[in-house]
Order: C-alpha cells, then sequence, then structure tokens
C-alpha cells in the first residue's frame, strides 16, 4: 500500500521528468506519454479502492509493526462482542444487563466487550499508537509515516479516508481528461505537459499529505505550474490573470504558513514528550482534548479559513477567479473548476476544523452568511454575463457557496455541543457531493465552451445561436453537462444542493430560503445561456463555417464527464457511502473539541 501511495503521487512527476529526455518536436509523442501517465496514475487511484475500508472511518491505511498494511480487520461499533477471535459470532447477544450470552441464554466467558473504534486483527484487539516511535507487535499506526527532516520533526506522512479518497478519484479522472483536451495547444508543448504533470503530483499529494509541513509544500507545488499554465499558454490578458492568480495564493499561502508555525510550536506544551509536531492526526488530537485554547483557536482559524476560502473561492475572496479562468487554456480551466478549488474545501474540513473546533463555531454564523453570499452574488453576477466562460466561472463562485453553508451549519443545544447532529451531518455530506458533483459539471462545461472557442474564437453569448442545428451532438451533450450544473433531479448537481438545503433549515428557516433561491437563479441563467447559445434560428458571430462536429476526442470527453454526472445523480450512494463514516466521525470529532474547550471559555467570560 506504500508503494501504492507513492505511486498516485510521483507517477506524474516521473512522467514529467521523463519528457524532459523528449525531443522538443515530438509534439504527437509528448501528448501520448503525459496521457499515458495519466492512465497509470488513474489506474492506481482506482486500485486504492481495493484496499479502502467502508466501515472504518478514520485514516487509513493501519500500519502494523513490521511496516506494512493490515490486509484485513474489523472496525467495532459500540456494543460489538469479541469471542474466540470473531466478532459478533452468531448465537451470540448481549442482554439488558450487559451480559454476553449465548442461544441459549448462558453466559459466556472470555467474552470482550468492545468499544467504538477498537480494531480487531487476527482475532485480537489491535493498540492504536499515536507517535512515531517503533511499533511493537500487535500495535498499529494510522497512515505510512517516513522520516524526512528529523531535526524539525518533520515526516513524510500519508495516509486517506472517506473524505481524501473521492477526492482523489476525482483529481485522477479530471486530469485525464484534462489531459485528452489538450490537443489545442500548439505551442511549447513539452514545456505544458511537463508542467502539467508537475501540477498533478501537487494536487493528489495535498489530498494524500497528513503532515501539515507535507501539505504546505505540495500546497506550493501546486501553485507555481498553474502560474506559468495560465501566463504562457493563456489568452491576451494571460500575465494580468497569473500574476492576480499568483499574488492572491501567495497570501493564502502566507497566512497558512503563519498558522502552521502556531500549532507547531504550541503543540510542544501538549504533545505526549514535548515535542514539537507538524503530525496533522496528532495536532487534530490535541486539539480534540482541548490542548488549544481559545485564541489559539480563533487566531489560526481566521488565517486558516482566509487562505483555504481564496482557493475555494468564496465572497470576497474571489475575484481572481474570473480572470484566471477567461485567460486560462481551456484544460487549465477544467483543472482550475474540477479540482483546484476542492483543495479549499478540502482544506477547511481537513485542517481548520480538526485544529480548531472550539473557534468553527465560534465561526460559524459568519460561515454561513459568506457561504450564502456567495451563493446569491455568484448567481447573480453569473447572469449579468456576456461572456460565455466568465458566466461559468461566477457559477463556480455560486456553487461552491453552497460548500461553505453545507461544512458551517452547526447548531449549538442546551445539553449538548451539536443541537443538529443528523442535519450538520446532512450539511457536511451534502458539502462534499456538491464538491464532487461541482467538479464533475463544472469541468465539463468549460470544456464544451472551449470546444466552441476553438472554433470561431469568440465567446460572446450576443453572437451565438442555432448551434443546435449545426453541431447537434455537441448542443445536445452540452445542455446535458449544463442541466447537471443547474441541479436538475437525475443528475449530479441536484443532490448536494438539496443536502446543503434541507441541513440549512435546521439552523435557520431564513438561510434555507436564501439557499433555495440560488436554485432558481442558476436556472435562470443556465437556461438563459443555453438560450442564446444552442436555440434561435441563427448563428450571429464570425466564423460561421468553422461551426462543424465535434471529433471522436471531444465526443469521448464530453460523454464520459456526462456519464460520471448521470450516474453520481441516479446513485449518489456510490460517493455518499464512501464519505459518511468519515464524515460522522469528524462531527463527533468536532462535538468534543468543543466540549473540552466550552467550559473554558465559559469560566473566562464570567470572571469578575
Amino acid at each position: 500500500m506504500a508503494a501504492l501511495l507513492f505511486a498516485i503521487i510521483f507517477l506524474p512527476a516521473a512522467g514529467a521528468l521523463v519528457l524532459a529526455f523528449f525531443d522538443d518536436d515530438a509534439e504527437d509523442g509528448i501528448r501520448w506519454t503525459g496521457v499515458s501517465f495519466s492512465v497509470a496514475t488513474m489506474v492506481a487511484t482506482l486500485l486504492l479502492l481495493g484496499g479502502f475500508n467502508y466501515e472504518d472511518p478514520g485514516i487509513q491505511p493501519l500500519v502494523q509493526a513490521d511496516g506494512q498494511a493490515l490486509e484485513s480487520y474489523v472496525y467495532a461499533h459500540e456494543g460489538d462482542v469479541l469471542f474466540d477471535g470473531e466478532v459478533n459470532p452468531v448465537g451470540i447477544e448481549i442482554d439488558e444487563e450487559g451480559v454476553v450470552r449465548n442461544a441459549d441464554g448462558e453466559e459466556v466467558e472470555g467474552a470482550v466487550l468492545l468499544a467504538a473504534g477498537d480494531v480487531v486483527h487476527n482475532g485480537k484487539v489491535a493498540e492504536e499508537v499515536t507517535h512515531d516511535g517503533p511499533l511493537e507487535a500487535g500495535q498499529f499506526r494510522r497512515g505510512f509515516a517516513s522520516e524526512w527532516i528529523p531535526h524539525w520533526n518533520v515526516y513524510y506522512r500519508v495516509g486517506y479516508d472517506g473524505i481524501a479518497v473521492p477526492l482523489v478519484l476525482l483529481t485522477s479522472v479530471i486530469s485525464f481528461l484534462a489531459m485528452l483536451a489538450s490537443w489545442s495547444i500548439k505551442k511549447m508543448v513539452k514545456g505544458y505537459v511537463i508542467l502539467f504533470l508537475l501540477l498533478e503530483t501537487g494536487m493528489l499529494g495535498v489530498f494524500l499529505a497528513l503532515d501539515f509541513f507535507l501539505f504546505y509544500i505540495f500546497w506550493e507545488v501546486m501553485l507555481l505550474p498553474m502560474y506559468f499554465l495560465i501566463g504562457v499558454w493563456g489568452g491576451p490578458r494571460r500575465e494580468y490573470a497569473a500574476i492576480k492568480f499568483f499574488l492572491y495564493t501567495l497570501v493564502g499561502s502566507v497566512l497558512m504558513l503563519i498558522a502552521m508555525l502556531m500549532f507547531y510550536f504550541y503543540s510542544a506544551d501538549a504533545s505526549a514528550d514535548g515535542s514539537k509536531i507538524f503530525n496533522l492526526l496528532e495536532l487534530a488530537r490535541i486539539a480534540k482534548a482541548g490542548g488549544f485554547d481559545q485564541n489559539v483557536q480563533l487566531i489560526a482559524f481566521v488565517l486558516l479559513f482566509i487562505g483555504f476560502a481564496i482557493k475555494v473561492p468564496t465572497f470576497p475572496f474571489h475575484t481572481w477567479l474570473p480572470d484566471a479562468h477567461v485567460e486560462a487554456p481551456t484544460p487549465i480551466s477544467m483543472i482550475l473548476a474540477g479540482v483546484l478549488l476542492k483543495m479549499g474545501g478540502y482544506g477547511i474540513l481537513r485542517i481548520a476544523f480538526p485544529l480548531c473546533p472550539w473557534a468553527t463555531q465560534a465561526a460559524a454564523l459568519v460561515l454561513v452568511v459568506i457561504g450564502a453570499v456567495s451563493i446569491i452574488y455568484g448567481a447573480l453576477a453569473a447572469m449579468a454575463q456576456t461572456d460565455f466562460k466568465r458566466l461559468v466561472a461566477y457559477s463556480s463562485v455560486s456553487h461552491m457557496g453552497y460548500v461553505i453553508v453545507g461544512i458551517a451549519v452547526w447548531k449549538l443545544g442546551e445539553s449538548t455541543a451539536v443541537a443538529n447532529p443528523d442535519q450538520w451531518r446532512m450539511g457536511l455530506s451534502g458539502a462534499m457531493f456538491q464538491m464532487i458533483a461541482h467538479g464533475v459539471s463544472s469541468a465539463g462545461m468549460f470544456f464544451m465552451v472551449g470546444v466552441v472557442y476553438d472554433r470561431v474564437h469568440h465567446r460572446n453569448l450576443n453572437e451565438f445561436g442555432g448551434l443546435t442545428l449545426k453541431m447537434p451532438l455537441y448542443s445536445g451533450l452540452a445542455a446535458g453537462i449544463f442541466f447537471a450544473g443547474l441541479g436538475l433531479p437525475g443528475m449530479c448537481g441536484f443532490i448536494g444542493e438539496v443536502a446543503v438545503t434541507l441541513a440549512s433549515f435546521s439552523y435557520s428557516a431564513f438561510l434555507a430560503v436564501v439557499v433555495a433561491s440560488g436554485v432558481i437563479l442558476t436556472a435562470g441563467y443556465i437556461l438563459w445561456a443555453l438560450q442564446r447559445v444552442y436555440l434561435g434560428a441563427e448563428y450571429k458571430g464570425p466564423h460561421e463555417e468553422a461551426l462543424v462536429p465535434m471529433n471522436g476526442r471531444e465526443t469521448l470527453i464530453a460523454g464520459t464527464l456526462l456519464a460520471f454526472a448521470v450516474v453520481l445523480g441516479v446513485y449518489p450512494r456510490l460517493i455518499l457511502d464512501m464519505m459518511d463514516g468519515s464524515v460522522g466521525l469528524l462531527v463527533e470529532n468536532l462535538a468534543a473539541g468543543y466540549e473540552a474547550v466550552a467550559p473554558a471559555a465559559e469560566e473566562t467570560a464570567l470572571a469578575p
């Protein structure tokens, strides 16, 4: 499993290294080599599902003393029984008094009542170790960890859970399709493909890293290739868009760096041996136990949220996005919308929330307002556009607003830290599903815009019309993909939006009305765009003769994205079952982390 995770992350980088030895003029060979490494990476991510335990909501794989992953184990739930090496064997039951009895009602000796989270391997309860020292027989550690910079306690630490795996799969699939779409790139093909593959390594590394320092490195690795891919292969204002993207992302990176150093130094007071750590799993345990006070959490959360919100992007940190999308070449717009925006949401769920549980609740109202404003503002801005690509860009601001709302609908109760645990869990699941659905539909919408732009070299909505008569297959596929973005029932966009809307009602009825209004506005600007571009009697723009049918490569890309949109809309359990356990564990951990710090906060407020 360690080799598989290493391959998933670094296969694209290996492809970039191989391409460095190619002749610059061997463009077809360069393109097909890039496609081959993207396919290999996608296959490797699919193999990851073979070792994924749907019952275990925690970080996987579980690594034992010999450094190998546990091939088979049972993740126990509350009330499970271990007897004679089996979990919950047939005929064994627990009576009302908590006594284990067999089918004849006789008390069973030697039975072990398991607690939630216990791991049973080879008929015994294994011991989870959180430190980075050597493991003994019967012990295990979550995720692979190898020393990298011992002086700073930095480890190459990787792993995955139900939140990371869907995003890893999304990244590999969208990267493969975007690489196929890169045949439209005509200049400096070698440099383009090398940077594209390095970008894919950075994105996959972000989703699999479990060390804060390693996460930050992969985050920065992603930044530079994207800067050059926009700045060199973009449109007429590419330098402006690339610099704007770089500066916004750099500001977010600096804020994240400050927060990372805060946790690194403050962890010394709470870690088991007094050492400073970057281990995200251990930092989350410290936060869950109340090891970071409310002031540290508030400052760090603000820094982390702004850093990640820039990438989401959400209002008011979104202004780099329309320019970057408009100037970026079509394949890079697919990556921007399909994957990079999800890195912001993932960072919030993987780092900002678990490390700052008390601050997460304290900021819930602010996050909900930001998300709701993003939904409405993005939709209205999209409706006002005459540039086809800029319309799709602003639609991303609106759709990602659902993610912010869904993760933030945490309402306090009188007796518990969470008044609406089931609804908040629904909101988190809806937000996660929305990220996957938007990754599919937005990548598809940008690709369909790119197909027609490559032919007529303009994106003016007022000059289109009648494309259904000239390009019927293209128009049909485009309508399906745009309907997925609209949130049509039976398509992928519907599930996440409905789940977030329902969850938001438990937080505030007014919020639910605002969120639901976004669905209506989305239908308005997408249907109006479809009417202007694909319907009507005639095409009113230049290069009408270039409006020829889609070729096989373009049809394959669009058809694949539309198929994913339909499959996820009809059978959402494909993703929901994968993430459900991890989302539930996140809710439990955040509630425990809030309760651990809340009494201290209340005592401070009541002190004279």
